[in-house]
């Protein structure tokens, strides 16, 4: 969901800003720590792709995620001053929040997850899912930090999010508004001096 707020805040960002002067605000972007989001994006995807090929990383799939989650975290407190960046750690904390006392995995709606694959579906609610997603059950804690959402049709793909993931994306959108609408802004006013 994340890649989702971030493409709409560009979309947005680059009407609002314009070409160029959305280019050269993005150009100029500096995150403290800013290359460890790339590298946990890796991480997630590797755990993915070994999940059901190493009993370990199996075994040990949440508690991986645990750790990709507090490096993340760790990098969004070290920007809060950036602007949409307290959204953003809060839409992250209360994933992980939900994450942790689940186990090391999100929790699902299986009747929200009913807008996917049906395979995946089947997968869910076999327990057969080896990523960081598990069924929602009535032993679920904080069954309402959970992926519970749907979204489809308008909507270009089908998903199930979590208000973690709306209040993260809400950040990612504020974020490159303010990055990329400011430059333009800065770059008027120098022009008109």
């Amino acid at each position: 969901m994340v890649y989702d707020g971030i493409v709409i805040g560009l979309i947005v960002g680059f009407i609002r800003a314009g070409w160029r002067n959305g280019l050269a605000a993005l150009s100029q972007i500096r995150i403290k720590g800013g290359l460890i989001f790339p590298i946990l994006l890796a991480i997630q995807f590797i755990l993915y792709f070994l999940a059901g090929k190493f009993s370990f990383i199996e075994q040990y799939n949440g508690y991986l995620f645990m750790a990709v989650y507090v490096a993340g975290l760790y990098v969004l407190a070290i920007n809060r001053k950036e602007k949409g960046f307290w959204w953003i750690f809060a839409g992250v904390a209360l994933n992980f929040i939900v994450m942790l006392v689940n186990g090391g995995k999100m929790p699902v709606s299986v009747e929200a997850a009913s807008v996917l694959d049906p395979v995946y579906v089947e997968m869910l609610k076999s327990g057969d899912i080896v990523s960081k997603h598990v069924a929602l059950t009535n032993n679920t804690i904080l069954p309402f930090l959970g992926d519970i959402i749907p979204i489809t049709t308008p909507y270009p793909r089908d998903q199930v999010i979590s208000i973690g993931d709306v209040i993260m994306n809400f950040g990612i959108f504020i974020y490159l508004q303010h990055v990329m609408v400011g430059h333009k802004q800065r770059t008027s006013f120098v022009e008109t001096k």
